[in-house]
């Protein structure tokens, strides 16, 4: 009977000692949430004859009760060395301020790929964007979200290698930006004056009250750069003001 009082108390003082230690815990690390099921899969459109590619969503990274980020991948399949530079380095980040959902567009005809270029890529240009704006830009101006972030790369072509911009100016969306560009070491601001996509993402979305911008890659830089780079910009995101 001693025996059986004496285990009893010493399997109370550890359950309550586990308590104490989960509770201090989480006051220390306010950004690092029990979220046990991890980032969930949506399928938003399913590779229909019409489509002729997919849109699925990556929800709930980083900080589910937190204030919602939404970041775009695929609206141009040429550029997808970049796209995937953010889908291995994103949902492995700790600590994330706030709540990310990716939404990855996939092209299925006419896809191809810096080093590789395909005869015609513009049909699968073409197409990545009209599934932006026909599937992405409804869900991002209807789901709470604070900001949108469209992520490309390029060939070369502008005289910077990494860069962030918004196609509206003026506006939140430009000022985001801007902040990011001031509070990293690699990323500057540099508006090109024309996009093809815009008009069906990042214009729309900034017009409807999304704040939204760009980030752009060279797509022929080291992936090394490229891991640091978008680091940068993950971090630089997480931690505005919003």
């Amino acid at each position: 009977m001693f025996k059986k009082r004496h285990l009893l108390i010493l399997l109370i003082a550890i359950i309550i000692s586990g308590y104490a230690f989960v509770s201090i815990y989480q006051m220390a690390n306010p950004y690092e949430t029990n979220n046990s099921s991890g980032p969930t899969h949506e399928i938003i459109a399913n590779n229909s004859a019409k489509d002729l590619g997919t849109v699925e969503v990556i929800k709930n990274i980083g900080n589910p009760n937190s204030k919602k980020i939404a970041y775009v991948v695929g609206v141009h399949p040429l550029e997808n060395d970049t796209h995937k530079t953010l889908l291995k380095l994103l949902p492995t980040s700790s600590n994330l301020k706030y709540c990310y959902d990716i939404y990855v567009i996939n092209v299925t005809e006419d896809f191809s790929s810096y080093g590789e270029l395909l005869p015609d890529d513009n049909p699968g240009r073409d197409t990545g964007q009209n599934l932006a704006y026909k599937y992405v830009y409804p869900k991002i101006v209807n789901g709470s979200y604070e900001l949108a972030i469209d992520i490309h790369a390029h060939g070369g072509a502008y005289p910077l290698d990494t860069f962030v911009f918004c196609p509206v100016d003026g506006g939140s969306g430009e000022s985001y930006g801007r902040n990011v560009s001031q509070n990293t070491e690699n990323i500057s601001y540099y508006n090109p004056y024309q996009t093809t996509s815009g008009p069906y993402l990042t214009i729309p979305l900034n017009e409807h009250g999304i704040p939204s911008f760009y980030f752009e890659e060279n797509s022929f830089i080291s992936q090394g750069i490229k891991d640091k780079h978008m680091l940068e910009l993950i971090n630089a995101i997480d931690n505005l003001k919003l």
